[in-house]
């Protein structure tokens, strides 16, 4: 007796460990959060995906991290829309969700299921997908004036998918000998196709240099690592300025209690409260204690300072 399949779709994200139970022939369709590869949308002297595939790791050669990485591509209108992924980075993140490869029906990509999207939407606690540029991109929430959350229940699936490759094939020595001559005959053709592929390189060369000019980057990718490794850090300090901010002016003060200045400088926000006596500021500093934030304060008559280094 066949049992009827049902699936649902799971939007698979890093910071999601949340395990899930399905019931008995119940499978689930994945879609990857763009924190599970790498994409870039390129122009090749190529006319088909198929011979695309063939050039994604010189593609993405100066961009990954050490890694075992697959490779994939579809066309979008003139461009391609080509992806590296790290299967076992995946299967792993399956895992740590209660899954195994046999509960997925298909695994598609954020880019190939939200490019429409017109807003952002929002899938942890931190960060929130959108689309700029036509890709399907990962930013921080606090970036975004306003997101909605992410409902995969109604979405009509694309029919851009991948296999995972989980386990190599265990062959006996009896068939070894037809696999050596198919992979001598497999040899000659790749071989073939290697020398077309270098004939096409400094065409992909070309187009990574006008992609370098066209958005202004620097020359290296040490230079604009060593850009984006700045810009991170002051997106982070700030991050926990406007956070320090935030308490500020949503605190709660007794009836006549008030902010009346808040003025930040070389590092260090200043916050001045007014009819604020010495010896009633316990409940102000109680709610900063809690939040685990470092300070100093001070008293002139009914006006108090405090200071919080950043």
């Amino acid at each position: 007796m066949k049992f009827k399949r049902s699936s649902n779709v799971l939007f698979l994200d890093p910071q999601d460990i949340k395990i899930r139970t399905l019931d008995k022939g119940e499978r689930v369709d994945i879609i990857l959060s763009p924190s599970l590869y790498w994409i870039k949308k390129i122009k090749l002297p190529v006319k088909s995906v198929r011979e695309v595939k063939k050039l994604l790791p010189s593609v993405f050669e100066d961009s990954l991290p050490e890694g075992k990485y697959s490779y994939t591509a579809y066309k979008l209108d003139d461009d391609f829309i080509v992806f590296a992924y790290e299967d076992k980075k995946i299967l792993d993140q399956l895992t740590k969700n209660g899954l195994s490869l046999s509960d997925v029906s298909s695994v598609h990509f954020a880019q190939s299921e939200f490019s429409s999207l017109e807003s952002a939407f929002s899938i942890n606690e931190t960060q929130s997908i959108y689309v700029k540029d036509s890709l399907v991109v990962v930013v921080p929430s606090a970036w975004l004036e306003e997101t909605q959350k992410i409902v995969t229940k109604d979405i009509q699936l694309s029919k851009h998918t991948i296999k995972l490759q989980q386990f190599s094939h265990i062959v006996d020595n009896s068939s070894l000998y037809k696999i050596g001559a198919v992979l001598v005959v497999l040899a000659i053709i790749l071989l073939v196709e290697v020398f077309v592929a270098s004939s096409k390189r400094d065409a992909i060369e070309t187009a990574k240099d006008e992609l370098f000019s066209k958005y202004k980057l620097q020359s290296t990718m040490i230079q604009n690592k060593s850009t984006l490794s700045k810009y991170t850090k002051i997106h982070k300090k700030q991050t926990k300025l406007r956070e320090v901010i935030s308490y500020f002016l949503n605190m709660k003060l007794k009836e006549g209690q008030k902010v009346s200045l808040i003025d930040y400088k070389n590092g260090v926000l200043n916050v001045v409260f007014t009819g604020v006596k010495q010896g009633t500021e316990r409940r102000i500093i109680s709610q900063f204690k809690s939040k685990k934030i470092n300070f100093q304060h001070s008293f002139n008559g009914e006006t108090m300072r405090m200071e919080v280094k950043l």
